[in-house]
């Protein structure tokens, strides 16, 4: 099924002001950063309330759950994100528990010792996260943006006993390197390469310099708004090149052009809302009607006049759409 949001929002606005609770526990030997985003703690009080802005989350490893059928959101970011970039969504879901990790190797989190730093290992670190959270106890969506979309259908095909809902925002469903955009994935995929053969300073230099940065986010962006423009292009400039190094950035971005989800749906047979964005030409919108199509239980919608940076760009329709969702269960 698709459909559109009654009204995109315009997503003025400055970074969210959150309280998350910092957390950080050792999986497949990441010391993994996460935030625990609570009910109603300074979020904003304009959408609706579903949850117990009394109700805790147990301990990382307790197991222990006293939420009843309150469901737990663990939320992926995409590749050279962090948390920070999903928390205008996190804001607008203000009655939600929510989790949003930095994947091993970027934000505040270490690199991973023991796997590959691709889809199947970051889906082990999301697995046990989960587990650690009690996710075994409780109902769990999983919400998973551009690269992370990947990493949320690995996770639900590898236990899909872990995840009752999934969210795919802006999810990966046209191959980088036979999409729209092959040519411009393929001297991405030059650059990339590039930055890791030079000199570990060199290479970081090469791929944080931030006149790339800018023009990168210039070429997602769709809005004209001026306070969004200038919010997602400090956003970009302060997050968007905390990586570990460029050996692990380069091994993260081959991961992220040589799959997509589709790969996964055959595994995919529990409710699924996909969130697309009308202009988006990393996952365009054809890709994503053909992935839709082809589950049992999915529905897309389509977010007008917005590209790849749905999070940030229109983070109340996405809320909105995520809300709706989740009331249906």
């Amino acid at each position: 099924m698709t459909s559109r949001p009654p009204t995109p929002d315009s997503a003025a606005a400055p970074e969210p002001v959150l309280h998350p609770e910092p957390r950080v526990e050792r999986i497949e030997g990441s010391d993994l950063h996460f935030w625990i985003y609570r009910p109603d703690a300074g979020r904003s009080p304009d959408r609706r309330s579903s949850g117990d802005p009394g109700t805790a989350m147990p301990e990382p490893g307790t197991g222990a759950d006293e939420t009843g059928d309150d469901p737990l959101i663990v939320m992926v970011h995409g590749l050279r994100g962090t948390h920070h970039g999903l928390e205008p969504i996190v804001e607008r879901l203000p009655g939600r528990t929510v989790v949003v990790p930095d994947l091993p190797g970027f934000g505040d989190s270490g690199p991973m010792t023991d796997r590959a730093h691709d889809v199947a290992g970051y889906a082990a670190v999301i697995v046990e996260l989960i587990e650690r959270l009690g996710g075994r106890e409780r109902p769990v969506v999983l919400l998973g943006h551009s690269f992370g979309s990947m990493v949320a259908a690995h996770v639900v095909s590898c236990d899909p006993e872990s995840v009752a809902r999934l969210v795919l925002v802006n999810p990966i469903s046209t191959p980088a390197l036979h999409g729209p955009r092959v040519i411009l994935s393929r001297l991405t995929s030059l650059y990339y390469t590039l930055g890791t053969a030079l000199p570990p300073r060199l290479g970081r230099g090469l791929l944080a310099n931030r006149l790339v940065v800018r023009a990168a986010g210039q070429a997602m962006l769709r809005t004209r708004d001026p306070q969004v423009r200038r919010f997602v292009h400090e956003s970009h400039l302060r997050h968007f090149s905390r990586f570990h190094s460029p050996a692990l950035l380069s091994e993260t971005y081959a991961a992220s052009v040589t799959g997509t989800v589709a790969d996964y749906r055959a595994a995919l047979r529990l409710p699924t809302l996909l969130i697309a964005g009308e202009s988006d030409e990393i996952a365009p919108v054809a890709g994503q009607r053909e992935l839709v199509a082809g589950l049992p239980d999915a529905e897309l919608v389509i977010v007008p006049g917005v590209g790849h940076l749905v999070h940030y760009e229109t983070p109340a329709a996405a809320a909105e759409a995520i809300d709706r969702f989740l009331g249906e269960a």
